[in-house]
């Protein structure tokens, strides 16, 4: 299964230039925009805001500018996952009489992020689960130390009847076989469930991996 990462910020990138150029005869295409990008507390989401003074950018293209970062933005900066988090400002651009239009400046907003995103010292978060284990009380100690194996975060035990039951956190990655490990370690004898709990971000050298992964399995596309 899919594991649906997402993709943040945890620094700042400042007058990071978006630029959309092409000429191919008859009216071509343009669209400049200078854009600040910085992170927003965790679930915060997008957070877009036009500081244009002076007409640099004409009022009608702003949208535009906005469309192509939240294209980009679900496409994914590194690895291809939702981006999130993010507060990006355009403060200042450029435009042609002619050639400027609409898709320009969204072509702009897309670049300008993505130039802006892998400045801005880009990470992975992963989905993390609540679990609750319920396994009889001498597989516990197996039980616990697969837990801590698989980065879980023990959150606290009690008994119940003739079975104890431990609750943790860990990642939804780490849960894929939890199954087959939870009926060899009890006999069968154990279960648990599964509910959503949060996002935490990524170590790096997991995260290294889904970037790797990613760019084998996607072709590029800073270049559409």
């Amino acid at each position: 299964p899919r594991i649906p990462y997402l993709e943040t910020i945890r620094g700042r990138a400042k007058g990071v230039e978006g630029k959309h150029k092409k000429q191919t005869g008859g009216k071509g295409q343009f669209g400049v925009c200078y854009l600040n990008m910085e992170p927003t507390p965790r679930g915060t989401g997008f957070v877009f805001e036009d500081a244009i003074v002076g007409g640099s950018i004409p009022r009608q293209f702003i949208p535009a500018v906005e469309k192509g970062i939240r294209d980009r933005m679900a496409r994914g900066g590194v690895a291809g996952y939702q981006c999130t988090d993010i507060k990006v400002t355009v403060y200042d651009g450029k435009y042609h009489d002619v050639d400027s239009d609409s898709r320009s400046f969204e072509m702009a907003g897309s670049k300008g992020f993505l130039a802006a995103f892998k400045l801005s010292q880009p990470v992975i978060l992963e989905p993390h689960m609540k679990i609750e284990v319920t396994c009889p009380e001498d597989t516990m100690g197996h039980v616990i130390g697969d837990l801590n194996n698989r980065r879980g975060k023990i959150a606290g035990m009690e008994a119940r009847g003739r079975n104890q039951v431990v609750k943790a956190t860990l990642p939804m990655g780490e849960t894929l076989d939890y199954s087959a490990f939870i009926r060899s370690a009890t006999g069968g004898r154990g279960n648990f469930s599964l509910e959503m709990s949060h996002y935490e971000e990524m170590p790096q050298h997991l995260a290294d991996k889904v970037v790797s992964g990613a760019k084998k399995g996607h072709a590029d596309e800073d270049d559409e």
